[in-house]
């Protein structure tokens, strides 16, 4: 079971960065492409005070992170653990 999605756009280096370097630590995660999927546009604009930012990163407990680093990412596994 995935722990968290991630936010994304087909034209975002960040998350394309983001998605390399978490498949490189093995790490699983659900996609959502905002651009094809208007509601979660909407999520991600509630998150970041009104604004398209990806990626944006929510996790299961509902906490969320706007262009995290892996160890960021990484690091909030651990405690979801």
């Amino acid at each position: 079971m995935n722990k968290f999605t991630i936010y994304t756009t087909q034209w975002c280096g960040y998350c394309r960065r983001l998605k390399s370097q978490l498949g490189r630590e093995g790490i699983a995660f659900s996609e959502v492409d905002i651009e094809r999927e208007p509601e979660a546009a909407e999520v991600v604009m509630k998150i970041n005070s009104g604004n398209r930012t990806v990626p944006t990163v929510v996790f299961s407990d509902g906490s969320a992170m706007t262009n995290p680093s892996v160890h960021q990412v990484s690091s909030k596994l651990d405690t979801l653990a």
